[in-house]
């Protein structure tokens, strides 16, 4: 079940906050794909939603070497969406990708990847003042 949290933040600021914090967690960023525009380009419409694609080929590499149909769902994914006011941010938790793939014996790595996700979309989830210590 994936792992959905409201931002405190407008949806571009959800997204530029989110990119950053995850260059500055020491991870790549793959690809942002913006697929409001990719529906225009079809002649629909889409409430604001982008798909950032990153990952640490470091951890992933060594996931996928050792299972490698778990490379369908790496890089990992944060999913940004406009529904009315509220931006919301959704993930796959990576204990529930390996549960999916099998893995087995990699949970120092699964424990990492699952902590980065929360610390980067609560840095959006938090208040303001509770990521300012007060």
């Amino acid at each position: 079940m994936p792992m959905v949290k409201e931002s405190h933040y407008s949806f571009d600021e959800t997204t530029s906050r989110l990119v950053q914090a995850i260059r500055d967690a020491g991870n790549t960023v793959f690809a942002t794909i913006d697929q409001t525009a990719a529906a225009a380009t079809a002649s629909l419409a889409l409430r604001p939603t982008t798909l950032i694609v990153f990952g640490n080929p470091k951890a992933g590499t060594a996931l996928m070497q050792a299972f490698p149909l778990v490379g369908l769902d790496l890089p990992v994914k944060l999913l940004v969406w406009q529904d009315g006011d509220a931006v919301n941010v959704a993930y796959a938790p990576m204990s529930e990708v390996a549960a999916r793939y099998g893995i087995a014996g990699m949970d120092p790595v699964l424990r990492a990847i699952d902590a980065n996700l929360t610390t980067l979309t609560d840095f959006v989830a938090s208040s303001p003042a509770a990521r300012q210590g007060g």
